[in-house]
């Protein structure tokens, strides 16, 4: 505990100093195997949209004590058209979702699952989406985050030099494209809500994007004419400065989520 006292002061005298620059070779090999996982995962899964981007029906049944393979099977029994996902939320939700449903399969689903789970209809909360609305939300999503991209490096251009604002863009991009591609392995569906996580991510991101770079641009203004240091080791000063910032910023953040 003795250790911890006082660290985040004596990052930023530089008296205590992690080796980021000079370790930098291991950073981007660790980089690169998640960029290489994320490029498999996307081409090898893709990303799984929820009915919001691709149209369909989804139907959560409110009950304790019912499984996911008694909801299949339930679905199953009808002939409906296209693949059919079930997922459990929490422990008395079960949702399923399919493709776009005539008025009367979606009827015939209903039907099937309160035979299933006795269950009154009314407690089956039913969403129909059709595709062209799907479509539209996609086209608005991908609108909004090519927008907010632009923005940034628009932004970025203007705060630094080109090289630092090429590093810049390349380290938010970095994140949400590692990001993205967590979501293509691990299946999780692509709605609305996860297209707003993507933008917090990218604020975050942009945020200790910037004030490192605008740290290591303090730190090295002077370096030719002082001769102390050499640009990496003041860009490394400059990134032991930052860790408790950024920390602090990420748990202050995780904090009201959690």
């Amino acid at each position: 505990m003795s250790k911890l006292s006082g660290l985040g002061g004596r990052l930023y005298s530089g008296e205590t100093s992690f080796d980021f620059i000079g370790q930098r070779r291991r950073w981007y090999s660790i980089s690169a195997v998640f960029i290489l996982a994320s490029i498999a995962a996307l081409a090898i899964q893709g990303l799984h949209l929820g009915i919001e981007f691709k149209g369909g029906s989804s139907y959560t049944v409110n009950k304790s004590g019912i499984s996911v393979e008694q909801a299949r099977a339930s679905v199953a029994s009808v002939d409906i058209p296209g693949e059919i996902i079930v997922q459990k939320i929490g422990d008395s939700k079960i949702r399923i979702q399919t493709g776009a449903l005539s008025s009367a399969q979606s009827k015939g689903v209903e039907a099937a699952l309160t035979q299933t789970f006795d269950v009154a209809i009314e407690s089956i909360d039913t969403q129909i989406i059709g595709p062209s609305w799907g479509k539209e939300i996609t086209k608005k999503a991908l609108y909004g985050l090519i927008a907010f991209l632009l923005v940034i490096m628009l932004f970025l251009a203007m705060a630094f030099e080109p090289k630092m604002a090429i590093a810049a863009i390349v380290a938010v991009v970095h994140d949400v494209f590692i990001t993205v591609g967590i979501y293509a392995l691990v299946g999780f569906d692509v709605t609305p809500a996860t297209v707003i996580g993507f933008l917090t991510i990218l604020g975050y991101s942009l945020y200790d994007t910037v004030v490192v770079f605008d740290k290591v641009r303090e730190n090295t203004k002077s370096v030719a004419a002082v001769g102390k240091m050499t640009y990496s080791q003041a860009a490394n000063l400059a990134v032991n400065q930052t860790i408790v910032r950024s920390a602090n910023t990420s748990l202050i953040a995780l904090m009201p989520v959690g």
